[in-house]
């Protein structure tokens, strides 16, 4: 994990970063420590959160120690303060998504409800784009929809090594 977080912070230009993130499910690279580490990337880095709503769209809020998380629909864990809104997410210097699988091209496989598709569709180009994988979870060929905003970055953890595979902008 730790090297994957060095290479997040190689993409912070700022000394004063917003990153969104979110909480890795048990088993998921980055584990328990991420948004912690993440949090630390610079003195200053301000870290939000997502919180799933019911539309399955999300808001984001900061993130302000394991003590400010709060269990929430399906078995993720949410920050408890202040809403900031879907909008939020226009703020950040770097994203950093979850992934079920990634393709050669940078095509992402998230969990299903369309959440991640909905949030980066606001994000501007520019923007980095980062996603965590397990080895088998880089794969040759995914299905992709008009909508799908590929990763600009994925961070591939083969025991612990990190390797950085970067995506050509479309």
């Amino acid at each position: 994990m730790q090297a994957a977080v060095t290479r997040v912070r190689e993409h912070v230009k700022r000394s004063e970063p917003t990153i969104t993130a979110y909480v890795p499910l048990s088993g998921e690279p980055g584990g328990s420590g991420l948004v912690d580490a993440l949090a630390a990337v610079t003195d200053r880095c301000r870290l939000l959160l997502p919180i799933l709503l019911t539309d399955g769209d999300l808001t984001w809020a900061e993130y302000r120690g394991q003590s400010s998380l709060r269990r929430a629909a399906r078995g993720l864990l949410e920050p408890a303060g202040p809403r900031l809104g879907a909008e939020a997410i226009t703020t950040a210097d770097v994203i950093v998504v979850p992934a079920v699988a990634v393709d050669q091209t940078g095509i992402r496989l998230g969990r299903g409800g369309g959440s991640y598709d909905r949030a980066l569709a606001r994000v501007s180009p520019e923007v980095d784009i980062i996603t965590l994988l397990y080895a088998s979870e880089f794969v040759p060929r995914l299905p992709s929809l008009p909508h799908d905003r590929p990763v600009t970055h994925a961070m591939i953890a083969t025991g612990s090594a990190v390797s950085t595979v970067h995506f050509p902008a479309r």
